[in-house]
């Protein structure tokens, strides 16, 4: 194995360090526990591929900001979707846009963006037969996962925006919920719906989409992976920008070459739960079971840690 590049952060030596502290903290975690408190409990109530697909990406895309706030939104527009959401995307039209969207507002979002995506996967459904179908066009002509998303959005965007503005009216935060093109950002919850459709089967990650590998997807990179990834030495970065993303990720590539992402899950909702909070607790730091490969953890508990 070569000597990695001092950008990654993650040299041969810590990586084999971390690998099996790492290993043994993805089984210590309760994954089927914690979905409760994921937007991917959404797709988890379907069982047709295509209506798994859908649900999700609607799920993703309005996964931001508190969850007591973005899972009702989502919630109520499932429920009135009823019990296919590919079903009802695929008949859906600008009028149906307007019935279930008028009035919807989530922060950034109006309903007119809501309905671009809607009608942007009904169309893709239509037109392809399913999301996968789109994005493997997209993967083929590009296979980088930055090339294929920018392709994905813009043609889930493309939909008749002058008479969805009539019906329900202009825009507000289109770009934030599909961002096209795809620019310098980390792209979190696209990189996390990919997450879901590619890698797997397991507990959290579904594992139907079959043409796109594993290897190739990006980490989802938000506030808790950027935080615990500068803790493990996978990355120096503190912005959350795509090449942090890409850092993390050739770091976790050390781990498992096959599936680096697969470690994005547990590490995350650690952060979420609170255990590794921004702010460390000394108790939690001397319990977890990362402590050996922290930066953080033995300054906090003041001890010195032996590193072979």
């Amino acid at each position: 194995m070569s000597r990695r590049s001092r950008s990654t952060g993650l040299s041969v030596k810590a990586a084999e360090r971390l690998r099996p502290l790492l290993e043994s903290f993805l089984a210590s975690t309760d994954a089927r526990a914690r979905i409760a408190f994921d937007p991917v409990e959404f797709p988890h109530r379907y069982t047709d591929p295509r209506d798994i697909e859908t649900s999700a990406l609607l799920a993703a895309a309005l996964a931001y900001g508190r969850a007591d706030l973005f899972r009702p939104k989502v919630e109520g527009l499932l429920r009135r979707m009823g019990p296919s959401p590919a079903a009802f995307v695929r008949e859906l039209d600008v009028a149906g846009a307007r019935e279930l969207l008028h009035g919807f507002v989530y922060r950034f979002n109006v309903g007119t963006d809501v309905a671009v995506l809607l009608l942007g996967m009904g169309r893709a459904l239509r037109e392809h037969g399913s999301l996968e179908a789109l994005f493997v066009r997209a993967w083929e002509a590009h296979e980088s996962i930055h090339g294929a998303l920018s392709d994905f959005t813009a043609a889930l965007r493309d939909v008749p925006m002058g008479e969805l503005r009539r019906a329900l009216g202009k825009e507000r935060g289109l770009h934030h919920l599909l961002p096209s093109p795809l620019g310098a950002g980390a792209a979190k919850r696209l990189n996390l719906y990919l997450r879901w459709m590619v890698r797997g089967p397991d507990a959290v990650d579904f594992g139907i989409w079959k043409r796109v590998p594993a290897a190739g997807l990006l980490i989802p990179l938000d506030t808790h992976i950027g935080r615990i990834a500068r803790h493990l030495g996978l990355t120096r970065r503190k912005d959350l920008s795509w090449r942090t993303a890409e850092e993390v990720t050739a770091s976790l590539r050390w781990l498992d070459e096959a599936d680096p992402v697969r470690y994005d899950f547990a590490l995350c909702h650690y952060g979420m739960s609170g255990v590794c909070p921004a702010r460390p607790v000394a108790e939690n730091c001397a319990k977890c079971l990362l402590l050996p490969t922290c930066a953080v953890g033995p300054r906090v508990l003041k001890v010195r840690i032996r590193r072979a």
